[in-house]
This record gives structure tokens, C-alpha cells and sequence, in this order.
């Protein structure tokens, strides 16, 4: 099976990885940022990288610099992302050594993820669940290898990683869904300074065998020739049968956890001479020798491999910074809606409610393009989500495109990340904003930063339905406001309609929008049951209607003889706040104008100011709890903007600073804003 150049290749590889390491290790004030390198986990990862085709996906962990370097990766590529160079080629210089992120069409693909371990096993999961989705659906998407090879995936691990509840949800879907998916756990029993008995019950592959459709692997990661055919066989599996696998290697630790945590710290002499007993370097030279080598033959590859790192490094210590003119770069992908498009009041059109118009988009879309897919708790067919907000969808376009998941919030989010790099556009839901707090890890640690962390390669374009607010006596877990939470976030856009022209223009927008929209839909407002919300329902707009993020809109204009005379407030509002300032308004005539913002980010700050500066007086009207919250930041920028056009204090009203909207109604009502409470703050405005 192994030819002698095949062994002199794994060989020079290994060569080359041992060698980085130690140039890392004896040039530590140059290499100033924390790294991890691959020392002692070699052989495995070599033996996995080797046997990748250009249509598979992987998704190396923070210590696989040779698996970079098996898939192709030159060590000068890797030296600059080491040194934070501006030709950094995975991320510009703005993410750590072995985070890696790669387009190439000559090497398997690999989506930015986190450092976090554990938690890129959800988008890497994702990405298999996107695969099987365009395999059969028969998409022009699915890209097979040059030979006709399926595609795989490899998720690789640390083993003190699998303990994450996150593992454990990727687990659950895969073999649910029968995906095409390897999880590698590299075994080296430490998880910085813990100890696997310290950790862990069992190891990853006792771990897996609770996951009943879950095949099954262990190898010594050590040992090349084992390794090859551990990985070989994997492969083929999951090429072939299109299941899970999961393959336990076991292997040494010999660097340190990382450049800043020193194996010395913790770790006894003992416990390091027994990991050196099985260090895969001189166990790859005994494998040559039995295979023919001569030791001039080894040890000119190993001359050779030490040149090239040398060489690399001397030129990449030479490599230009990153200007810091650049570091806004790539947030956001650019937005190909800047402009409302489409007819918004058609004539003769009928009026709808919120939760249809926001349906009927997402079913329009649905009908244009077979890469939307629609999932998240009860979204299915039975049910058609808990607010009936994805009703029929399954019948008209499939399970395989409307489906229900388990309650793991956090895989619903976050394996937009691998349908979004295949190609496909995922709708989720969480089913309250309340429950989205699981989900969390993914939206912040994963999808905001993917496209910055990856110079733009890997923005993720999904969109997150969240059902929000208070009505009705709904209770503690069901009535939540997040929107001050979810805009501590960057890298995350963020929508907040009141009526059902918004909704399904925003809808649309987002869907469009290469970047990751979560979109607030207030169920108090969703079929206007609430006293006072009638004007939710709009006439439903046109199939092409397109609302552009980050446009607010003057919805109620105060009179232009009031405004001469000093007699008017501007109310700053989004969401239920808006019925509520409408309320209000009726007592007193041409004196309130009302801007509904619509998006809270991005944010029509353009607009936002020249109507406070109009007004002289302002109240930001919000349902949340008021204190620190995204209106009181509000309420800054706009004094500090506005601060010579104002007439008063800005004023804010939210809910109370209460850790829960209670269950009675009456307590609910007493917490929450009302229109009650609003013209007590309007009078206050005007008396100025």
C-alpha cells in the first residue's frame, strides 16, 4: 500500500511540522502570539490530511498545523498567520496560529471556526447536514471529486472537548440524520492542566457508543502505518455509506498546551517522559527503515524540510503588517439591497396580518430558490410552528425543506454556519426569545465573527426567526425582551417590524442579504389581538416587494403649525412601542410624531437625528427593561449628536427593571410600558 515516495512524503511532512515547532519554541519573543503546535499528535493528522480530495470540508482544531500542511499548506502560509502579517491567508492578521479558513479549489474547504473548543463541532456538523441536503436533492451545488468521490467531512477534536453539551448536540442530529461526517478525537488525556480523570467518565469512543448509528474507531495516532489505515477506512465509509463515524486516536502530548501555558506549569517529569516514550517521530523513522530507507535518505529529507521552515521563516519575520486602516474590514459582506424595491400598496390589494405576511415571504422564496430551507422546533408539518408562523410550508415544499429539530437551540443556530458555506440559505427559529440564550455561544462566538475572521471568505448568510414580547399574561419564559442583548453582538444585523408590510419587505431583505439577520416578530402584534394594534395589518405589498435593513420611518407626522410653534415631541420607537406612542398620540393632535426604527441594526441614525433635531424634545419608547438597555444607548447618541437642537433632557421609558415579566396580568401590565404611561411623559416633554 505504501510506497517509498508516499513514506517519504508523510515523512517530510513530519519533518516539516517537528521543525516549525521547534523554531516556534526557540524564537519565542518573535513569535509573540499564542500558538499551538502539533508536536506529538503528527502522525494522525498527517495520515488524515494526506487522504482529503478537493470537494471535502474539514474543520482543524487550534493544535493541527499538520493536517494545514498535509492538505497543502506551505509553511510560509501558516508563518504568516503565526506573526499576524497582513497576507495572512486565512484571516489578514487578525485571528490566531492554526485558525485556519480556505476557499481553494485545490484543497478540501475549511470554514472559519472558533477557538472555542467544542463548539465548532455544530457548524462542521451543519456542513454535512448541508451536503446530504444537496445530495439529494440533486443540486448543482454538490460538488463531487475529480474521480466521482462523495464528499466528507472531518470534524477534528480535542478529547477534553467532547464533554461539551454542544458535542453532544451534533452527535444527537448526525446520527439522527445519517450524516456524511468523521469526528476525529485526538486523545492526548490533558485539557491544559486537567487531567481525562479529572474530565471525564469515559473516553470519546466508550462516549459514542451511546449514540446508537454511530460507527465506531480507535487507533494509536502514534503510529503512522495504523493512522493511514484507520483514516483510510474512515474515509471510505463515509464516502461510500454516508453515516457518521467517530475515530478515537490516542496520542502523546509532547509541546506545550499553548506558547503561553508552559508544559513545565503542571505537568511532572513522569508524565512527560511517559508521553515521550511515545513520540511518532522516531516510531515514522523506524517505519522507513523497515520500508527500504536508508538513513542518509532520512536524514537528507529531514535536512531539506529543517531549510524550508528556516527559509520560510526568515521571510515571513520580513512580511508586511496589517495597516490598521483595515480593521473594519469585512464585517459585514456587502448588501446587494440598498434601495426599497417592488410595490408596497398594491391596488386592490387585501390586508393581512403580521404572522401571514411574514409566512407568505418565506413561502415566495421558497418557490424561487431551492436553497432556502426552513427548520427549528415545531415548524414541521404537524404543526407548522407554535404561532402557525410556518403553517403549510412542509406540505408545499417537503420535510426535507421544512422540518422540525430537537429542542438544541444551539445547533439550530449553529449549523447556519455549514449550510450557509455549501450554498444553502437556512430560515431557523427559536421558538421564544427567551429560549435563545443556548443558542448564544454559536450566534457570538461563531456566526458574528466568521466573515471578520476570515477576511470575508465565509460570511454567513442565514436568517434567525425569533417570536418576542409580552401579551397576555405569557409568563416569565415566553414574554422575554432580548433585543439590548442581541446588540451587544457585532457582526449580527438585527429587525424588529410592527406591521405586515414590514415584516414581509424585511423578510425579503434579509433573505438577500449575505450576512446573518435575526428578525424580532413581536407574537402580541402577529394577529393584532392586542387593544390598540389593528394597524399591524397592512395591505399584503407585492411578490417583489424589498424592504432595505436600516431604514426607520416616520409613521405619524406631527402638524407643521405645531412644529413652527415649539409644541411638538418625537417619539423613538420599534416593535409593540409603536401602538403604544399611537395610543398615546390621539391625545394630542398634530403634536407627537412617531418614528419606528424598523432595524435596529443597521440603524437609520440620518433620519433619527434630523427628527430630533426638528423636535427639539424626544422620548425612546421601548418594551425591554430600561436600565442599560439599547434605548438608553439611544437616548446618549442622540444627545450627544443633537445636543444643541434640544429643548429637554432626552427622555426614556422601557418595561421595569424587573428580572421577568410575571404571569398575572395585571403585574404584567404594571411592568410594562403603557399608553397611559406615555402620555404622563409626553406632558412632561411639552411642559419644557
Amino acid at each position: 500500500m505504501f510506497t517509498k515516495t508516499n513514506l517519504a512524503k508523510a515523512w517530510r511532512l513530519m519533518a516539516t511540522a517537528r521543525s516549525m515547532a521547534d523554531i516556534y519554541e526557540n524564537n519565542r519573543q518573535v513569535c509573540k502570539y499564542v500558538h499551538s503546535t502539533s508536536k506529538g499528535h503528527e502522525a494522525i493528522q498527517i495520515a488524515t490530511g494526506l487522504q482529503l480530495l478537493s470537494c471535502d470540508y474539514i474543520s482543524p482544531y487550534y493544535r493541527d498545523d499538520s493536517i494545514l500542511l498535509s492538505l497543502g499548506f506551505t509553511p510560509y502560509e501558516m508563518m504568516l498567520q503565526l506573526l499576524a502579517k497582513a497576507s495572512d491567508p486565512f484571516s489578514g492578521g487578525r485571528s490566531y496560529y492554526c485558525h485556519p479558513s480556505s476557499l481553494d479549489v485545490n484543497k478540501a474547504k475549511i470554514i472559519h471556526q472558533s477557538s472555542a473548543t467544542g463548539m465548532q463541532a455544530i457548524p462542521t456538523t451543519g456542513i454535512a447536514q448541508g451536503l446530504q441536503y444537496l445530495e439529494q436533492t440533486n443540486s448543482p451545488l454538490f460538488i463531487k471529486g475529480a474521480g466521482n468521490e462523495m464528499p466528507v467531512v472531518i470534524c477534528s477534536l480535542g478529547d477534553n472537548s467532547v464533554t461539551e453539551g454542544e458535542v453532544s448536540e451534533s452527535f444527537q442530529f448526525a446520527v439522527l440524520k445519517g450524516l456524511p461526517i468523521i469526528y476525529l478525537v485526538q486523545d492526548n488525556n490533558w485539557g491544559i492542566s486537567v487531567t481525562a480523570d479529572e474530565a471525564r467518565a469515559m473516553n470519546a469512543f466508550e462516549y459514542a457508543d451511546g449514540f446508537p448509528g454511530m460507527h465506531r474507531m480507535q487507533v494509536d495516532g502514534s503510529d503512522f502505518i495504523a493512522a493511514y489505515e484507520t483514516m483510510r477506512m474512515a474515509i471510505a465509509f463515509v464516502r461510500n455509506i454516508r453515516r457518521p463515524v467517530l475515530v478515537h486516536a490516542t496520542v502523546p502530548l509532547l509541546g506545550h498546551h499553548t506558547s503561553g501555558v508552559r508544559k513545565e506549569f503542571y505537568r511532572s517529569t513522569e508524565d512527560l517522559e511517559e508521553h515521550a516514550q511515545r513520540d511518532p517521530y522516531p516510531k515514522m523513522r523506524s517505519i522507513l527503515f523497515s520500508n527500504g530507507f536508508t538513513e542518509l535518505e532520512i536524514n537528507s529529507i529531514e535536512d531539506e524540510a529543517k531549510a524550508t521552515v528556516q527559509q520560510a521563516f526568515e521571510e515571513a519575520m520580513q512580511a508586511a503588517d496589517p495597516l490598521p486602516s483595515t480593521v473594519a474590514d469585512h464585517v459585514f459582506a456587502p448588501t446587494p439591497i440598498i434601495k426599497e424595491q417592488g410595490i408596497r400598496t398594491p391596488t386592490n390589494g387585501e390586508k393581512i396580518i403580521m404572522v401571514d405576511a411574514a409566512l407568505h415571504a418565506i413561502e415566495e422564496l421558497m418557490q424561487e430558490h431551492d436553497e432556502c430551507i426552513l427548520y427549528g422546533q415545531d415548524v414541521g408539518r404537524r404543526l407548522g410552528g407554535v404561532f402557525r408562523e410556518a403553517a403549510t410550508l412542509a406540505e408545499k415544499f417537503g420535510d426535507h425543506r421544512v422540518f422540525n429539530t430537537a429542542i438544541q437551540e444551539a445547533y439550530i443556530v449553529g449549523s447556519t454556519v455549514g449550510m450557509s458555506a455549501v450554498g444553502l440559505k437556512p430560515i431557523v427559529e427559536v421558538q421564544f426569545a427567551d429560549y435563545i440564550y443556548p443558542g448564544f455561544n454559536q450566534l457570538v462566538t461563531e456566526i458574528s465573527k466568521s466573515c471578520y475572521l476570515s477576511n470575508g471568505k465565509f460570511p454567513v448568510s442565514m436568517i434567525l426567526r425569533v417570536p418576542i414580547g409580552a401579551y397576555g399574561g405569557g409568563g416569565p419564559y415566553h414574554s422575554g425582551s432580548i433585543e439590548t442583548t442581541l446588540l451587544s453582538i457585532k457582526g449580527i444585523k438585527v429587525c424588529y417590524p410592527s406591521n405586515a408590510a414590514d415584516i414581509k419587505g424585511l423578510m425579503k431583505a434579509a433573505y438577500y442579504d449575505p450576512n446573518p439577520v435575526v428578525m424580532l416578530e413581536h407574537k402580541g402584534l402577529y394577529w393584532s389581538k392586542v387593544p390598540g394594534t389593528d394597524e399591524a395589518k397592512t395591505i399584503e405589498p407585492s411578490k417583489d416587494y424589498i424592504l432595505p435593513l436600516g431604514k426607520a420611518n416616520i409613521i405619524l407626522p406631527a402638524s407643521i403649525q405645531k412644529l413652527q410653534r415649539g409644541e411638538t415631541v418625537c417619539i423613538i420607537t420599534y416593535g409593540m412601542g409603536v401602538y403604544w406612542a399611537k395610543s398615546a398620540a390621539a391625545a394630542f393632535p398634530g403634536q407627537v410624531e412617531i418614528l419606528d426604527l424598523r432595524t435596529l441594526f443597521p440603524l437609520d441614525e440620518e433620519l433619527i437625528f434630523e427628527t430630533v433635531n426638528k423636535h427639539g424634545k424626544c422620548l425612546v419608547l421601548s418594551e425591554e427593561q430600561q436600565n442599560n438597555s439599547f434605548a438608553e444607548s439611544l437616548a446618549h447618541r442622540i444627545t450627544y449628536n443633537c445636543f444643541m437642537q434640544l429643548d429637554a433632557p432626552v427622555e426614556v421609558m422601557g418595561a421595569m427593571n424587573l428580572p421577568a415579566v410575571p404571569i398575572n396580568l395585571a403585574l404584567e401590565a404594571a411592568m410594562l410600558p403603557t399608553p397611559e404611561k406615555v402620555i404622563q411623559r409626553i406632558q412632561t416633554l411639552l411642559a419644557f
